[in-house]
């Protein structure tokens, strides 16, 4: 019996006829989508003058978005230059720079929250608790309000210190992401088998070596995907960042779309350059993943001491009729027999 009978029925004249009728029913729905979207953004689908079949209906308009002039500026070295190669090494610097410490304070608040003193266990909580809970936009709202709540609340005159909108951003991400990590590290030593803690604690390891050197590194290594799926989702949030004004890839192409009046095709790059960004470390989990399942299968045979192969020898079982060899019985006596010289 095959494994795709074992997991389902094979689909019978009627439903391989519907689900073809589904498939091309998608197909149909997607192409016309993908129609609207080409002669909306091409403005002929409601100011056209012909029918909807008529070829010059599905010209390029030189008014429309897909012109090639509302293409050319990406041609152009300075675009990249100027614009889009700033904007997306300050959204790697910001991601980069918040997934370090939101994997600290994930480590950290994700410990504290597992702790035996109630007094580290509470607060820990709490914290996580309260900046999971909180929008990231206001996270990033607050820090760069933060001289201003420094003058109403202790009469710091605003001028003493600035928040940058780098700053906002890597703090904003930090605290929102670092409270979800903090979950995903807690739920991995939590699933580390106890046979672990009880075998550190036999050879006579405190509970913080025990953490340190057995649950966490057992931890982060089965939480990888989930870790760097997060890490995705760090990425994508930093284009908040436009909100305050931080030059970030969002907004070097949203000056560039202002500029050259072509918000379409710099909309489309953009999100092109994200989910190859995206997709990369998406790749990189799942290679993590794949990585991690393969481990504990064994990669050589054994070896003897000199490096030969070790042979094990198997003998078959005896036959109905087979006898056992001489002195393979001894010993095995039901009870005591006597014994005459």
């Amino acid at each position: 019996m095959s494994t795709q009978s074992v997991l389902f029925d094979a689909p019978g004249p009627k439903a391989r006829a519907r689900n073809v009728l589904y498939t091309v029913g998608t197909l149909i729905l997607f192409a016309i989508g993908l129609a609207i979207l080409y002669l909306g953004f091409n403005r002929t689908l409601t100011e056209r003058e012909t029918g909807l079949f008529d070829p010059a209906t599905w010209a390029v308009n030189p008014t429309g978005q897909w012109t090639a002039d509302k293409w050319e500026p990406f041609l152009r070295p300075a675009t990249w230059t100027d614009y889009v190669i700033p904007g997306l090494q300050n959204t790697l610097t910001a991601a980069l720079t918040a997934a370090v410490l939101a994997i600290a304070f994930g480590l950290v608040f994700g410990i504290g929250r597992m702790s035996d003193h109630w007094w580290i266990r509470i607060p820990s909580g709490a914290i996580v608790e309260f900046f999971r809970g909180i929008p990231l936009l206001m996270l990033i709202f607050f820090t760069m309000a933060l001289p201003i709540v420094a003058y109403q609340v202790f009469d710091i005159p605003t001028g003493t210190f600035q928040v940058t909108a780098l700053v906002a951003v890597v703090a904003g991400l930090t605290l929102y992401n670092g409270s979800v990590l903090a979950e995903v590290f807690r739920a991995g030593v939590l699933a580390v088998p106890k046979g672990q803690s009880e075998a550190a604690q036999a050879v006579g390891m405190t509970k913080s070596q025990n953490m340190w050197l057995i649950l966490i590194p057992q931890a982060i290594t089965s939480m990888m995907p989930a870790i760097v799926a997060q890490l995705v989702v760090l990425l994508k949030d930093s284009a908040l960042g436009y909100i305050v004004a931080f030059p970030e890839l969002l907004r070097s192409f949203t000056l560039v779309a202002t500029r050259e009046s072509n918000v379409i095709p710099a909309a489309i790059i953009c999100a092109i350059i994200y989910i190859v960004i995206n997709l990369s470390l998406s790749r990189f989990a799942i290679w993590l993943e794949r990585r991690n399942s393969r481990r504990g299968r064994p990669s050589a045979k054994p070896t003897a001491a000199g490096g030969a192969p070790v042979t094990v020898k198997t003998e078959p079982e005896p036959g109905p009729g087979a006898q056992a060899a001489p002195g393979e019985g001894a010993g095995k006596d039901d009870g005591p027999k006597d014994r005459r010289d």
